[in-house]
C-alpha cells in the first residue's frame, strides 16, 4: 500500500542565532501537533530541530500539508541583525523560502509510528530529493526550487512538478504575514475565524489572503488531490 512522506529542512539556519534557532526548534514541535491534531500526520525533527519528517496517512492531503508546513515556517520572525554580512545574506534565504520540502509518495516498508520508525520507497524518494538539492555547506548559496516530488509514477510527476513550481514561486513573493494567513486557511480555517485568531478584521485577512494567490493555491491543491485519488482508483 502507497504512503506519503514530507521531508523538509530548514533553509539556513546555520545562520540563525541561538535564539531564533530555539524558537524554530519550539515552532516545529508546535506544527507537528497541530498537523496531527488536523490531518492525524505523525511528525519528527531531526539534526538539531533543522529538518522535519512527516508521515502522511492519507496521500490526498500530502500537498496541503506539504503547503501548511512551507507557509508556517516563512511566518516565523527571525532577526537579521547579525554584523556577520555573509550571515545576512544567507538570513534572507531563510525569509525568502523558509524550508525545501520533498514529497515522496510510495510503497513502506516499515511503519511504526509509536517508535518512530518508517522506511521504504516513499522515504527513499523524499530524502534523496533534498540530498540531490543540497544548499548548504557552499560558498554560495544557490536556490532554484524548494518543492519537489517523487512517486513510483513518472506520467503523474510530469503533471503535477509544474504546479509545485508556480506555488514555489508565488509563496516565495509572499510576505511572513500573509504565510500566517495561508497556513491557517490550509487549515481549514475560514476568514472570519482567522480574524478573531489574528485580532485582525475579515478584510484584512482577505487582503492578505488575495495578494498571496489563495485563490490559484487552493485550486492547486485540489487538483493534486483529484489526481491522487484518480491514481488510487486504478491502483
Amino acid at each position: 500500500m502507497e504512503s506519503a512522506i514530507i521531508s523538509g529542512d530548514i533553509i539556513a539556519s546555520t545562520s540563525l542565532n541561538e535564539v531564533d534557532r530555539e524558537k524554530i526548534g519550539e515552532y516545529l514541535k508546535t506544527l507537528s501537533k497541530e498537523l496531527g491534531d488536523k490531518f492525524n500526520v505523525y511528525s519528527r525533527t531531526t539534526e538539531g530541530d533543522d529538518s522535519i519528517v512527516c508521515y502522511v496517512p492519507n496521500i490526498p492531503d500530502a500537498l496541503r500539508v506539504m503547503l501548511a508546513i512551507k507557509c508556517y515556517i516563512k511566518a516565523i520572525p527571525v532577526s537579521i541583525n547579525n554584523s556577520n554580512q555573509q550571515e545576512n545574506s544567507r538570513l534572507k534565504f531563510f525569509k525568502l523560502h523558509g524550508i525545501r520540502l520533498a514529497l515522496g509518495i510510495g510503497e513502506l516498508s516499515s511503519l511504526d509510528v509509536q517508535k518512530g520508525i518508517f522506511d521504504g520507497e516513499a522515504i527513499y524518494y523524499a530524502g534523496r530529493l533534498l540530498s540531490e538539492s543540497k544548499t548548504y555547506n557552499k560558498g554560495k548559496i544557490i536556490i532554484k526550487n524548494t518543492l519537489f516530488l517523487k512517486t513510483n509514477d513518472p506520467e503523474f510527476d510530469v503533471e503535477i512538478m509544474p504546479l509545485l513550481a508556480l506555488l514555489d514561486v508565488m509563496l516565495s513573493k509572499c510576505t511572513s504575514k500573509q504565510c500566517e494567513v495561508l497556513y491557517l486557511k490550509l487549515m481549514g480555517n475560514d476568514e472570519n475565524v482567522i480574524a478573531e485568531m489574528l485580532n485582525k478584521s475579515q478584510p484584512t485577512i482577505n487582503e492578505h489572503s488575495t495578494q498571496a494567490g489563495w485563490n490559484a493555491i487552493e485550486k492547486a491543491v485540489t487538483r493534486f488531490e483529484e489526481k491522487v485519488r484518480l491514481k488510487q482508483s486504478v491502483s
